[in-house]
């Protein structure tokens, strides 16, 4: 997946405006829609699409879009 695909999917996934897509600096401040319950479906679609399982300290580390880059990054799901 390349990182304008992730962004795309992290826009949907977090309900920004149709057609738009993140920039990988947005923290979650920037973003309305990443809430406690946008976390819970991030987490849920890392473990669907991507085979990846969070842990506690890596959930608790996610404060912007470039945490999520790095960590699709980190188990090679990120071209």
């Amino acid at each position: 997946m390349t990182q304008e695909e992730v962004l795309v999917w992290l826009a949907n996934l977090l309900n920004e405006p149709a057609g738009s897509s993140l920039a990988p600096d947005a923290t979650q401040e920037d973003i309305a829609g990443w809430d406690s319950m946008a976390m819970l479906l991030l987490m849920a679609d890392l473990d669907e699409k991507f085979e990846i399982q969070l842990e506690e300290k890596e959930v608790e580390g996610l404060t912007g879009v470039g945490d999520i880059l790095k960590i699709l990054k980190r188990h090679g799901k990120l071209a």
